[in-house]
């Protein structure tokens, strides 16, 4: 407990990038919810916020935890402990980007609601009824709980083009943490069209 904290407040502002291993992981449960994991989760939040972002998995910061952090305007601020999605059969495509890709965004096509089941900051448990955003931003994180990123949830073809986007971003190359919120603006393809857009912007 007390490693998951120390960890977590030296890494509160940072997210991992795209080339971090403990991305391409799957994530630990929960197993008590105790005053360590709820510090984890304000770290989480006040990163979040300040990027800012819709959403944060605990993995981001390099705790490999299932936890994630989430905020939406109509709704506010929430957090949620060994997430479980049951996902709609209909689906929508809509654009999405992350913080540890910053500065690109693709269309990903998802299922449009989802109904999630965990537990709270306090150990008791929720349920919600997701649609459209929130539905996104849910299963954004928890693929991120299971070491999914949305670049493998893109088309062949988009994902060529997101990973030679990334090849020429600033930050390509950095082995551990970037400051949450970075921009890939410098240098930019000569025919980038990754112009952040406020919800994609804010996707984790």
């Amino acid at each position: 407990a007390s490693a998951v904290r120390r960890r977590a407040a030296r890494l509160t502002g940072t997210v991992a990038p795209v080339t971090g291993r403990v991305l391409r992981s799957v994530a630990r449960p929960v197993r008590k919810v105790d005053r360590s994991v709820r510090r984890l989760m304000y770290d989480m939040t006040e990163t979040m916020l300040e990027a800012p972002g819709q959403g944060l998995a605990a993995p981001q910061i390099g705790v490999p935890l299932r936890v994630f952090t989430y905020h939406v305007d109509e709704i506010g601020v929430g957090h949620v402990i060994n997430p479980v999605l049951e996902l709609s059969a209909d689906t929508e495509v809509d654009i999405e980007g992350c913080l540890s890709i910053p500065g690109l965004t693709f269309d990903v096509e998802r299922p449009i609601s989802a109904k999630l089941k965990g537990q709270d900051a306090e150990g008791g448990a929720i349920e919600i009824e997701a649609s459209e955003l929130l539905a996104r931003v849910f299963q954004h994180e928890v693929d991120h709980l299971d070491g999914v990123l949305y670049l493998q949830r893109l088309t062949k073809e988009l994902r060529k083009e997101a990973m030679s986007q990334i090849r020429q971003a600033e930050w390509f190359g950095m082995p551990d943490t970037f400051t949450a919120g970075i921009t890939s603006s410098e240098p930019k393809p000569k025919d980038s069209s990754d112009s952040v857009t406020p919800k994609a912007a804010e996707l984790a």
